[in-house]
């Protein structure tokens, strides 16, 4: 990492509180106001399930805590919310204001989802109570649900998928643990690699390379289970400095160079650190030369220029066993600090990936296919890049899963990178920590709003890719039609299946969007994360060769096909 971090740094939290859970006790005001009014809209529904969003307005007087009310009277089931915590007894149904949410306004009102199940039927609540006083200013009647999307048969496909033309293999998205700190516990982890219900599927985990070996240790159990945990996953090791006597300013910080009696010291240092991890059940598959070559901060931190990076993997890289090299990690993927190497053939054979960062690669052109790396058959991983200037919004912004200017910096630029990533044919992108309150899991800290461990909006959004699209995979072309033209895809094959991912960074949802595929297809799942949705089951209509979904406004979805 190559910034401080600002005083408002965050991640958004995806609260979530099951139906039959325990309810939470809030202090009631003195009053609610009874001329309140309820918006009650099923928003999407399909067979066995639905999507619900809830506005009351007219509340009246400042309320501190909000309890709306209402009763089901065809056995449906709420499953999951967002902005509210939601609990159900039989067919009453609670949901309160969560804390996130302050106070309302005077007149104000509020708004919060959740998805469901039904069977038989699925009718609209009739009366709603605010803190135990019924709202007296009506109910709108709910909009027709927007059931399963359908197409005719043999309809003008919008997404043609070609299997034909291949580009990049896919190795994986991550994120680090803490470089400098603790590790993330065995919960966490599993929470972040993991492929069940709001886990986010990583299968890259980059770790630090201590300059002192006693701190080796430190994340030991994280990775292992990682390892266990998760499917496919790759150790990406990164040192930030070898130790200080080797350098030319006698100090992990500030940059400074390794001196040249030494490199042979410093790939017996990465071959022992491999051998140790190894030793302790951990296999580090990528081993990288330096972070950073390029930036000299005051925190552990090495120069190198590229020449230099080539003379050491040309003549000291062999030693460095059980792992493949890298190179280099430059700031923002600057090609003077790897061509040298590429075009060395004697360095070129000991390595095995080229490594960069996202730090103003875009802005200087590099957001893009690297030919060289491509002709030589060395995989470009995307290895860092952390932004969150969403912060200047509110310091408690990220403990909330519907704070607008968090999922706009999400969507509009984390998410189109990682998009922009995979249409440039790198193979990989690794966020920076896994675990901040500005990333895919909470840390606890107070002053933003998270909860440790708790999984955030911008993990769920991540997944849609991590999740779905495995190590292995092979991106494939695909053709739009004008309808489509808002919608950024990417499509992958593997695992026997065919996998899209989708972003709407558009303020239009895409409806009855008809995907063609190259084979009939047996079944199609797909998941929506939005503003209001995390990763949350949509409807999606197959027919022969042909699926149909309806792609919501600035969200990211993913499909999968099954033949």
């Amino acid at each position: 990492m190559r910034r401080v971090e600002g005083a408002r740094l965050g991640a958004a939290l995806g609260g979530v509180l099951l139906a039959g859970s325990t309810a939470i006790v809030v202090a009631l005001p003195a009053a609610a106001a009874a001329g309140c009014s309820v918006n009650y809209a099923v928003s999407s529904q399909w067979a066995g399930g639905f999507g619900a969003a809830v506005t009351v307005t007219n509340l009246g007087d400042a309320i501190n805590g909000w309890t709306l009310t209402w009763s089901y009277s065809a056995g449906q089931t709420v499953t999951q919310a967002w902005n509210a915590t939601v609990a159900q007894n039989g067919a009453a149904v609670t949901a309160r204001n969560v804390s996130y949410n302050g106070a309302i306004a005077t007149n104000g009102s509020v708004s919060f989802g959740f998805n469901g199940t039904w069977t038989a039927a699925n009718p609209a609540p009739v009366s709603f109570a605010v803190n135990g006083v019924a709202c007296t200013g009506g109910t709108t009647p709910p909009s027709s649900p927007a059931t399963s999307p359908s197409a005719p048969p043999g309809a003008t496909p919008d997404i043609t998928v070609n299997t034909a033309t291949r580009y990049q293999t896919v190795d994986g998205f991550g994120a680090a643990v803490s470089i400098w700190g603790s590790a993330w516990s065995t919960a966490e982890t599993q929470t972040l690699v993991g492929l069940g219900a709001n886990q986010f599927g990583l299968s890259i985990v980059r770790t630090g390379v201590s300059p002192v070996s006693g701190e080796w240790g430190t994340q030991v159990n994280a990775l292992k289970t990682a390892k266990s945990y998760g499917s496919g996953v790759k150790i990406l090791a990164s040192p930030w400095t070898a130790p200080a006597a080797w350098k030319t300013n006698n100090s992990r910080v500030n940059g400074g160079k390794l001196k040249t009696d030494y490199y042979d010291d410093y790939a017996n240092h990465l071959n022992s650190y491999v051998q140790y991890m190894r030793g302790q059940g951990v296999t580090i598959d990528v081993t990288s030369i330096q972070n950073e070559p390029d930036w000299h901060p005051d925190y552990d931190s090495m120069d190198w220029s590229g020449t230099e990076l080539r003379d050491f993997v040309r003549d000291q890289g062999a030693k460095v066993q059980n792992t493949k090299l890298m190179v280099a990690e430059a700031v923002n993927l600057n090609y003077g600090y790897t061509d040298p190497t590429l075009n060395d053939p004697v360095a070129r054979d000991n390595i095995g990936y080229i490594g960069g960062h996202l730090y103003g690669t875009e802005a200087s052109g590099r957001l893009k296919d690297y030919p060289l790396a491509a002709q030589n058959g060395k995989p470009v991983w995307m290895t860092e890049w952390n932004f969150h200037e969403a912060d200047g919004s509110g310091s408690d912004i990220w403990g909330n899963p519907a704070d607008q200017t968090v999922w706009n910096e999400t969507l509009d630029d984390i998410m189109r990178t990682v998009h922009r990533s995979m249409e440039s044919n790198w193979s990989a992108y690794i966020w920076w920590y896994g675990k901040r309150f500005y990333s895919f899991i909470g840390d606890g800290e107070a002053a933003y709003g998270t909860t440790a461990g708790a999984p955030l909006k911008r993990g769920y959004a991540f997944s849609q890719f991590a999740k779905y699209v495995r190590p292995g995979y092979q991106r494939v072309a695909l053709t739009k039609s004008t309808k489509a033209s808002p919608l950024e895809i990417t499509a992958y094959q593997g695992g026997g299946k065919i996998t899209l991912v989708v972003l709407n960074r558009s303020a239009g949802a895409v409806n009855n969007a008809v995907i063609q595929a190259p084979q009939n297809i047996s079944r199609a799942d797909y998941y929506v994360t939005s503003l209001n949705a995390n990763a949350a089951s949509q409807p999606a209509t197959v027919n022969g060769g042909q699926v149909t979904v309806n792609v919501p406004a600035r969200s990211i979805s993913t499909i999968v096909l099954t033949p």
